[in-house]
């Protein structure tokens, strides 16, 4: 008698034993399915643009956490030309996580006498987000950003310091020229961009240079003037 009155005993506290583990699943469960955008968290840049693009997320406030779209959140991050990248992450089961990268600052330009920077994420980006930025090169002629950015990765992987460039010259011939910091201007050719700055660096190492214009515009002809 008293072996059967154990089992029920232990039978009987297994059962309460499994329906509090049951019911604690089963809260969980509708919390992670069903649970609403509690927190918002931006982090990547500094604080008040943080804070700002948090701002402008308010509407994901109380929305299903597994209803929101991150193509369409995706959309909303990219229409700010200062993000680089980004990554959205959901932290359930009410928690929304924005990791963002600012994009790298290469130049400033005037579109319709408003000024702006171009960043490595070949966009433009208003200056006046970024007011300090005044020590960049600035690029003159109609542009396009991405036509810039093949310019400047050419520089990259050439001898020529970017950092030593003051002035970019786009002409509606498609072609370039740049101005450094002696007042040096290298006309660029419309194709073999990567041998001319080769060459321009060759030429400026081996004279005195200043002020001067180094014409790569023909193949296989350097004309070096004062102008």
């Amino acid at each position: 008698m008293i072996h059967q009155s154990t089992d029920k005993r232990n039978y009987f506290i297994f059962l309460i034993i499994a329906f509090l583990f049951l019911s604690t699943v089963n809260i969980k469960n509708k919390n992670f399915i069903f649970g609403n955008v509690e927190a918002i968290k931006v982090i990547g840049l500094d604080h008040h643009l943080n804070k700002s693009i948090k701002e402008n997320l308010k509407y994901l406030n109380d929305k299903e956490i597994l209803s929101i779209n991150k193509e369409e959140l995706s959309k909303k991050i990219s229409s700010y030309n200062y993000i680089e990248n980004f990554k959205v992450s959901k932290l359930y089961p009410d928690n929304l996580v924005l990791t963002l990268k600012q994009t790298t600052f290469l130049a400033s330009t005037l579109k319709q006498n408003k000024k702006y920077l171009v960043g490595t994420n070949a966009k433009l980006i208003d200056h006046d987000i970024f007011a300090n930025h005044n020590d960049l090169p600035t690029i003159y002629g109609n542009f396009k950003p991405k036509d810039f950015i093949l310019l400047k990765n050419k520089i990259k992987n050439s001898p020529l310091e970017y950092n030593n460039i003051i002035n970019f010259f786009f002409y509606p011939s498609f072609r370039w020229d740049i101005e450094n910091k002696n007042n040096i201007t290298i006309k660029l050719p419309y194709k073999n961009i990567d041998e001319a700055l080769i060459q321009a660096k060759k030429i400026i190492d081996s004279n005195n240079l200043e002020g001067d214009t180094i014409d790569l515009r023909i193949k296989n002809q350097v004309i070096l003037s004062n102008e």
